[in-house]
């Protein structure tokens, strides 16, 4: 499934509280990036960040939508953009589209985070509960040459929409 070549983070969840900032760490538990929440009137905002504070991308979801859909951003543009599907038959389906065109799917247990985002058939991360023993942790694995800064962003965009939405 993946190999040696995959790079492997790990998150914890339950961490991705507005206002509350949080480190996705790489496989040796090292801090690789920052992500600060906030919380700027309707909208929510993570801001992820390397480890020296620099801006890597913003990630912005409106807290009030009828379809739960957060952007990436890099440098104030729009780069990627993350829905649920409406209609979903057993797992849940969110689709990441870029401003290019390509277009990405993440399905699977979304919920308990066992998931694969895939592009055209191809798998490009794996999300996984079962890498790790610490309870509310789970790792993104990324293929190679993909932007992984951009795929630990659509990670934290799907974990906190479904999130929110298994809240309510």
């Amino acid at each position: 499934m993946t190999d040696g070549s995959w790079t492997r983070y790990q998150l914890r969840q339950k961490l991705f509280s507005i206002g509350e900032d949080f480190w996705i760490e790489n496989d040796r538990g090292e801090h690789v990036y920052r992500v600060d929440g906030k919380l700027l009137r309707i909208r929510e905002t993570f801001v992820m960040e390397d480890g020296y504070g620099s801006e890597l991308a913003t990630i912005k979801g409106k807290l009030i939508a009828i379809r739960p859909t957060m952007t990436v951003e890099r440098g104030g543009q729009v780069i990627a953009t993350v829905k649920k599907a409406l209609f979903t038959v057993l797992h849940e389906h969110y689709s990441v589209e870029f401003d290019g065109g390509q277009v990405l799917e993440a399905r699977g247990d979304i919920t308990g985070h066992e998931y694969e985002i895939h592009s055209d058939g191809e798998m490009v991360a794996s999300i996984s509960k079962r890498w790790f023993t610490l309870r509310d942790t789970y790792g993104v694995a990324i293929g190679p040459d993909q932007d992984d800064v951009l795929l630990l962003a659509v990670a934290v965009c799907i974990d906190e929409m479904s999130r929110r939405e298994h809240e309510h």
